[in-house]
């Protein structure tokens, strides 16, 4: 039986106007062999969440450049377990600062990427997330 493709939404919320890194990750990820959606632009957290339940995915990534990060990632990670769909990965990147990554993390949120990181960092992370996940899943 073929292991099936990791889904994968890029979402870009609020006011941010600058998506050029979403669809570089976006498009190694998509190279690495996962199946990935892309939001586009000025997307609510709603739309977002909607969009992973609709599109069943297996991880979020967030794009987030304009500063609004420490109010979009819980507003998601809180909506997607409103939804029951806390077994979905929410990671992502842009200009977030180290201490706020922490405070992200230390809510739920997954491994957090800054300007630079090679796209091979998130493509690796998130294999490892998804073979543990379904590792958990089999036990279960």
């Amino acid at each position: 039986m073929a292991e099936r493709k990791i889904r994968v939404l890029i979402g870009k919320p609020g006011l941010d106007g600058h998506d050029r890194g979403a669809k570089v990750v976006a498009a190694a990820l998509r190279d690495a062999g996962m199946e990935v959606i892309y939001t586009g632009l000025h997307q609510t957290p709603e739309q977002i969440v909607q969009a992973v339940i609709q599109e069943d995915v297996d991880v979020v990534a967030l794009s987030i450049l304009s500063g609004a990060h420490m109010t979009l990632f819980p507003r998601v990670l809180n909506l997607l377990r409103e939804e029951g769909a806390d077994h979905v990965l929410l990671t992502g990147g842009g200009i977030i600062p180290s201490e706020d990554m922490e405070k992200l993390q230390e809510m739920g949120v997954g491994k957090l990427f800054g300007p630079g990181t090679p796209t091979s960092e998130a493509v690796a992370y998130i294999r490892e997330w998804f073979a543990e996940a379904r590792a958990g899943e089999d036990e279960g």
